[in-house]
């Protein structure tokens, strides 16, 4: 039986990936911050084969733990950035975590001999940190896929720029390793929405989805979407964690960087389906999907569809 490691793999969309990772015979290793934190992980001991799972709590700036995560892992997974919109001190809550974190990851598994496959759940910040606005001179319905030039500014919100700057970091160990013996990969997800697995209350992604569907706006960032009718490219959950499987467990993939997305709609719009209401305009397409529908073989679910999921 092939492992995997987690990293983040009770999150929102970590416990989908590790649910699909148990439904393919995985054993399957996930980490947690604080194991005393059962109300973090506790969900997925519901899954089926659930009695080929192990949590073990982990630290991503401590190296010497993140070494002993991954050193019986075949598969490594690392969804464990955090998705933080509000903080206190961007350094220790954001930057630290996500690029010092990454470039200890790397190195950890870059000493790890069994790995076989390695897989980045990033963000589409790592191709546009003024998502959702256009990157650079793009206007509002010109499309983006994989063979954009990436985009990030200093004005970006703190979050975008941690995630860009860690993707550099992920590029920068694979031009500078051309020989590795494991193959590494990126996913890069839109607005990911649709149902939470746990009844965890401090998820941002389950959060957003909230607070869209009610109109509540906590701070200028979130008002300012209201303010603008911000448009917005979302992708399903459990799209997200079927093709980070599928990457994983598909050879011939190394440095590719696949966008993960479906269809756009404005903010209004999706407050509307989020009350199972009809959408005033008719989804576009801004964020492509071809190169992970092509290599993946991934469909991806329709917006509505994802939106009449979420239960909260």
């Amino acid at each position: 039986m092939k492992k995997v490691g987690i990293i983040g793999g009770s999150g929102f969309i970590g416990s989908y990936i590790t649910k699909a990772f148990l439904d393919h015979n995985f054993a399957v290793k996930v980490s947690a911050t604080d194991i005393t934190r059962e109300d973090k992980y506790q969900h997925l001991m519901a899954f089926n084969h659930s009695d080929n799972l192990h949590i073990s709590e982990l630290n991503v700036m401590d190296k010497a733990a993140l070494q002993d995560f991954v050193s019986d892992c075949d598969i490594v997974i690392h969804s464990g950035t955090p998705f933080i919109l509000n903080f206190e001190d961007v350094q220790t809550e954001l930057f630290n975590p996500t690029i010092k974190g990454t470039e200890n990851f790397l190195d950890v598994v870059s000493q790890s001999p069994r790995i076989e496959k390695v897989v980045i759940v990033a963000s589409v910040a790592a191709w546009n940190t003024n998502f959702p606005m256009p990157a650079g001179t793009k206007n509002g319905t010109d499309t983006f896929d994989e063979n954009d030039t990436r985009f990030t500014s200093p004005e970006s919100h703190p979050y975008c720029q941690a995630k860009f700057m860690a993707n550099q970091v992920v590029e920068k160990f694979i031009k500078e390793n051309p020989n590795l013996s494991f193959e590494i990969s990126s996913v890069s997800p839109v607005t990911v929405m649709g149902k939470s697995m746990s009844n965890r209350e401090d998820s941002t992604s389950s959060g957003l989805q909230y607070l869209i569907k009610n109109k509540i706006a906590p701070d200028d960032f979130i008002q300012a979407l209201y303010d603008n009718d911000v448009s917005f490219a979302i992708v399903d959950v459990e799209d997200v964690a079927f093709a980070t499987y599928k990457t994983a467990t598909t050879m011939g993939l190394h440095g590719k960087d696949y966008l993960l997305t479906s269809e756009t709609y404005k903010i209004s719009d999706l407050n509307l389906l989020l009350n199972h209401q009809e959408p005033l305009e008719k989804p576009i397409i801004i964020y492509k999907n071809d190169l992970a529908k092509k290599d993946l073989g991934i469909q991806f679910k329709p917006v509505k569809e994802t939106l009449n999921n979420y239960n909260n």
